[in-house]
């Protein structure tokens, strides 16, 4: 059997890998012996020689080793893949029910393989590999998704940014199975939606707000709501059958609002009750605000402002403005959905932000429920940068 590489990490830097964090920063690591290339499985090694577990190794990342196993003794092979791939789908049972035909099978650390996403449309698996090390074993993956899933259709997206942290090319394509379905429906809580596989955000559509969208439908009767950043119109379509009078969503992408309009016809709602605006959030809320616009639900679920540490600062601001813009536009007694996936941000940095914004706009905001992502997307203890998504509903 190959000799496993090792490094070695800093005196004192083993603490977050004793606690089961899987990240071990380049600055953790005081050496590397023995040859290794970007992907390979490494041994860790405390400043005092103990071996704590296996990772994978990244080379051009600032995380250049992502755990796998903290059993030095357990053998990374096809059967260590096999049996996490299967192991993670088989939890998804405990949530699976029959209002719903799409779920996120792995997701990444929190199932115990880094940079791996699979998620399922219907009878479409899509998968995403985001390290170096998932990478190396994508033919591997892709075999064991055709064998779980006989007959389906695989379909790779790996076109993250974060791909190009870890020195690797996009791919994006069809793996297996006879053509990709032209068009790819799912359905969830009683509607149906429209998913871009190839060109749509993230894998196709935001699984991670299952729960969050149905929340909204008991705040829409008779309502008017505004969606910003409504993609494909995931909460859109939950304001109107939740009884709204009319939603207004509003995002950059032309291509997601004629996705939205598709799903508004299969969904036979009016069309009428609907207006879609291809804009810039921030412009068309400022707009609003100077016409002196006011609705009673507004939903703010932007995509990432910061992804890392670095980033925060600039972000904070993004969110206290967009924040500060809908309190303004809200009705008294009016509710806000409001959200932040930006992993830098933590859930109470975003709380304070929030609490800013309605401060300077001079309203007393009370929180009547806090939110996060779907079962699907379950938040490893030891990890809580697992936990990416943070949402607050508000009344004004």
């Amino acid at each position: 059997m190959k000799t496993l590489a090792e490094i070695l990490l800093k005196n004192g830097r083993e603490k977050s890998v004793l606690l089961h964090h899987p990240w071990i920063f380049a600055s953790s690591i005081s050496e590397i012996n023995g040859t290794v290339t970007s992907g390979d499985v490494i041994r860790v090694v405390s400043g005092d020689g103990k071996t704590l577990g296996l990772a994978t190794y990244s080379e051009k990342s600032q995380i250049q080793g992502r755990m796998l196993t903290w059993d030095p003794d357990e053998q990374v092979n096809n059967d260590f893949y096999k049996n996490r791939i299967i192991n993670s789908i088989n939890k998804r049972d405990l949530i699976r029910t029959s209002e719903c035909n799409a779920y996120r099978l792995v997701y990444g650390e929190s199932d115990g393989l880094p940079g791996l996403i699979v998620d399922q449309y219907d009878e479409t698996i899509v998968f995403q590999l985001l390290t170096a090390g998932m990478d190396k074993e994508r033919d591997l993956i892709c075999k064991v998704i055709a064998e779980i899933f006989p007959g389906g259709y695989i379909f790779e997206r790996s076109d993250a940014d974060v791909r190009v942290l870890e020195g690797l090319s996009n791919r994006v394509g069809a793996i297996s199975g006879t053509k990709i379905p032209e068009d790819i429906w799912i359905h969830e809580n009683g509607v149906f939606y429209k998913v871009d596989i190839a060109s749509g955000q993230k894998t196709g559509f935001y699984l991670d707000q299952r729960e969050n969208r149905n929340k909204l439908l008991r705040y829409c009767e008779g309502k008017r709501v505004l969606n910003c950043f409504s993609y494909t119109g995931g909460f859109t379509l939950n304001a109107l059958k939740g009884g709204s009078d009319s939603v207004v969503s509003i995002d950059s992408s032309q291509h997601a609002l004629n996705i939205l309009m598709l799903n508004i016809e299969r969904n036979q709602i009016d069309p009428t009750k609907t207006q879609s605006i291809c804009g810039d959030v921030f412009v068309e809320l400022r707009k609003f605000r100077d016409r002196a616009e006011k609705f009673d639900v507004i939903v703010l679920d932007p995509p990432k402002f910061a992804p890392t540490i670095s980033q925060v600062e600039r972000a904070a601001r993004g969110y206290k403005d967009i924040n500060l813009l809908a309190i303004k536009l809200l009705k008294p007694g009016g509710v806000l959905f409001t959200f932040s996936c930006s992993g830098g941000i933590s859930r109470e940095l975003f709380q304070k932000i929030v609490t800013g914004a309605a401060m300077d706009a001079e309203c007393n905001l009370q929180i009547i429920d806090q939110l996060s992502q779907a079962g699907d997307h379950p938040i490893l203890l030891s990890f809580p940068e697992s936990m990416y998504l943070k949402g607050l509903i508000c009344i004004k």
